[in-house]
């Protein structure tokens, strides 16, 4: 099957599985270390992706964390938003909480994804049109925050729900845990751009999790300014409890 046959769904995960073979080879070659091997990773994935996605989808538009943005895409209704290395910093440190990210927004809205996570199985791919049943759970919903630095507001919330703290690496590894059932809470406030949530944002929505604004309002995809700073994925149980709790925040002051 040719790029040009597969579907969107079949074509983003075919790419972030690529990249991340891709990835798991730069990093075994010893060459790079730290930060050199995580700038090696980023620009090497991001090449493979950019040329094969203007290829498999020619007349889309794309944006990518590691090309210099155009308005070209301002101007597209379908418009790949791909994150090479999500993490690079674990990348660079040999962990395995780290992802590759290729999404679709069409009309503003992130309709298609693929988030592969190579770091933890080369072949492990989440995928928007593939879902799978949400593994449910007892007990105090378990919150992901960042490892190296947890927002207020996520820290906040938890306490007020009484949520057990996970710290967890990249974005996607975040929301892919509570995919496969690992947590039920992802709540970031801390400054992210599109690339970081569209393809996460597409697989969460198809496997049935909220996804949305921490005020509640939609996660709006192929906008001029790039920056998205907040995001909430959860369990659909979790968004009112978790959405209350951030407006009292708020109206306390």
């Amino acid at each position: 099957m040719g790029p040009t046959t597969m579907t969107d769904g079949e074509l983003a995960a075919h790419l972030a599985a690529c990249a991340g073979r891709i990835l798991i080879e730069v990093r075994a070659s010893r060459l790079f270390e730290g930060k050199a091997l995580g700038l090696a990773g980023d620009q090497v994935a991001n090449q493979f992706l950019v040329h094969a996605l203007r290829a498999a989808r020619p007349d889309d538009g794309l944006l990518s964390e590691e090309s210099k943005d155009t308005e070209e895409r301002l101007g597209k209704s379908r418009v790949w938003i791909v994150d090479p290395v999500d993490g690079t910093r674990e990348y660079g440190e040999e962990r395995g909480d780290w992802a590759v990210h290729v999404g679709l927004a069409i009309e503003g809205v992130a309709e298609i994804g693929a988030v592969a996570l190579p770091g933890l199985d080369e072949g492990l791919v989440l995928r928007s049109d593939r879902p799978s049943e949400l593994v449910g759970h007892s007990g105090p919903p378990r919150m992901l925050v960042s490892r190296t630095r947890p927002a207020a507001e996520a820290l906040a919330v938890a306490e007020r729900l009484g949520a057990e703290l996970v710290p967890l690496g990249s974005a996607g590894a975040k929301a892919m845990a509570v995919v496969r059932g690992e947590a039920e809470i992802y709540l970031h406030s801390g400054g992210q751009y599109e690339w970081d949530s569209c393809a996460p944002v597409a697989v969460a929505r198809a496997h049935g999790l909220h996804a949305s604004r921490i005020d509640g309002s939609p996660l709006v995809y192929n906008r001029r300014d790039t920056y998205l700073p907040d995001l909430l994925i959860c369990r659909p149980e979790w968004a009112e409890p978790v959405l209350g709790a951030l407006e009292a925040m708020a109206s306390a002051g």
